[in-house]
């Protein structure tokens, strides 16, 4: 029988057999990532060189796209990697490494799609208040919040997971680091902290999610008394998209941490993992860049060329 003092290594779910398919793994995932590599540092580059984005919506996409590169970065290189050197294992610093960063981004990511929700209430709702409630020392305080609350409620989760003894081998049923897999592994009872800090993060989350439902359901009654069909189109057409995300995002997440065991399999933990960790942030770069006119404005402009004037524009964010 092991336990966590004599494990020093975690063995990852290995996406197949064979090397001609595990060769096809690293070749899917390398394409996803390099997407999401240039999808996200596009729109950072955009909003940070492009002065007519430095706004409140765009000051939080451009927080989005750094969780975005964080949270792809944390997972898919090392599941490239173990695929490509055909090998399984990650250490146990490693893991324990990729289980806070994991959740502490895609913890940051949820309180700011939150935030976002709440953007985009008060700038349809609320337009002639819009200046007053998201300033820019408003909006820097929100944006910190997110990365604050992610961090405090990753170090809470990875003490506590990886302070519980292991009796169950170091077999991960996941490509990646994950808390629930880790879980199985642990002794019998043992493991009951934890669960009770993954419900409290779950009555939170419940919370946030109430917050976005009720903040898009305002925006969609007020959409819906715009005379123009223009405008209802452009509120839509910015609004939709962005709860698409965020249903994803929270369906694929709370169904991978509250599932139960007795419909767990490699096939289903493995659609999970990747719904709610690799396909968002590959995700979220076409949906805002490709319908939003401004993004693809500020691309173009950067690609044909900036005049000398504007080149001293290019700072690193103001709101």
């Amino acid at each position: 029988m092991s336990n966590s003092s004599s494990i020093t290594e975690f063995l990852l779910l290995a996406f197949a057999d064979t090397w001609e398919l595990q060769l096809l793994h690293f070749l899917l995932f390398l394409g996803i990532y390099l997407a999401a590599l240039l999808g996200n540092g596009l729109i950072i580059t955009a909003v940070a060189c492009d002065h007519r984005l430095h706004t409140p919506m765009y000051f939080f996409l451009l927080n989005l796209s750094l969780l975005d590169l964080g949270s792809i970065s944390t997972t898919v290189p090392k599941a490239m990697a173990n695929s490509l050197w055909d090998t399984r294992a990650i250490s146990y610093p490693g893991c324990a490494a990729q289980v806070f960063l994991l959740v502490f981004l895609i913890s940051a990511e949820y309180f700011l799609l939150t935030v976002m929700a709440y953007d985009r209430y008060v700038a349809i709702c609320k337009p002639l208040h819009y200046g007053t409630l998201l300033g820019s020392r408003a909006c820097v305080h929100m944006a910190a919040a997110a990365w604050g609350c992610g961090f405090l409620y990753a170090v809470l989760h990875t003490a506590n997971t990886f302070s519980l003894p292991l009796c169950q081998g170091n077999a991960v049923d996941q490509f990646f680091c994950e808390i629930p897999q880790i879980l199985k592994l642990s002794c019998s009872d043992a493991y009951l902290r934890e669960i009770g800090l993954l419900a409290v993060g779950v009555c939170l989350g419940f919370g946030c999610f109430v917050f976005i439902v009720l903040s898009y359901g305002q925006i969609f009654r007020a959409v819906l008394r715009i005379p123009s069909e223009q405008g209802q189109h452009k509120a839509f057409s910015t609004c939709l998209p962005h709860l698409a995300v965020v249903s994803l995002f929270i369906t694929a997440a709370t169904f991978a941490y509250l599932k139960p065991p007795s419909i767990s399999s490699p096939s289903l933990d493995l659609l999970v993992g990747v719904l709610y960790s690799v396909v968002p942030p590959a995700l979220n770069p076409l949906i805002y860049s490709m319908r939003n006119r401004e993004i693809k404005d500020a691309l173009r402009k950067l690609i044909i060329g900036l005049p000398k004037t504007e080149k001293y524009h290019c700072i690193a964010c103001v709101v």
